[in-house]
């Protein structure tokens, strides 16, 4: 269970790891040459709360399940279903994963692991977070979102169906080439979301480190 906890840290640091949009830098029409990609920008920004149910795949075959809450800018949660204790909570401010079960604790700074495509103020895929490649099959567009600037560090591709055009869900490639893929169902946006959500409410850190010992 350490090793799956240890994926799902690794799989949404890479989630957050697109930095701030910035034009410089950019490679000149990339994006705009992406079939889908501005429709698919824009639907992203036109999000400010999100809730959905998630199906979890992890590179050793395990599968979990839960409840995704988003509310943007900056703020995340994911709730996974017992027997599961695992949380992960972005605030705004800060990105804490707890698991009281394998006394599992950590905490980073928005500001190191900047914020995921779901979660950005304003998200732009032509500054540090470009589009790779873009493919349309069945009624989906599947967007490969890199970093500009650090392509080789993973990949993101992110899924959405079209007519009308609504999320899907994404799948977090590593730089070995590690896949954790995140399907979500019964989605639902702009509804009220509790500032709770996106609050530590766990027990103290140091609680889950003793008991670690």
């Amino acid at each position: 269970m350490r090793i799956l906890t240890a994926t799902l840290l690794l799989s949404f640091a890479a989630l957050l790891a697109a930095g701030p949009a910035n034009a410089q830098g950019q490679t000149p029409g990339q994006t705009a040459g992406q079939p889908g990609a501005v429709e698919a920008e824009k639907y992203i920004n036109s999000i400010r709360t999100l809730k959905a149910r998630f199906v979890q795949s992890n590179p050793n075959g395990s599968v979990v399940q839960g409840t995704l809450y988003v509310r943007r800018p900056g703020r995340m949660r994911f709730e996974y279903d017992p027997p599961s204790q695992l949380k992960i909570v972005a605030d705004g401010s800060q990105v804490t994963m707890w698991d009281i079960a394998n006394k599992d604790f950590g905490q980073w700074p928005i500001g190191w692991t900047a914020a995921s495509f779901l979660v950005k103020e304003s998200l732009s895929l032509t500054g540090d977070l470009q589009v790779e490649k873009s493919e349309r099959s069945d009624g989906m567009l599947h967007l490969t979102l890199s970093q500009a600037k650090k392509p080789q560090e993973g990949k993101v591709v992110v899924r959405l169906s079209e007519n009308p055009m609504v999320l899907r869900g994404w799948t977090i490639i590593d730089n070995r080439g590690n896949h954790v893929s995140v399907s979500l169902q019964d989605v639902q946006a702009g509804m009220q979301l509790a500032d709770s959500l996106f609050k530590f409410d766990g027990p103290d850190a140091s609680i889950i480190r003793r008991g670690g010992n």
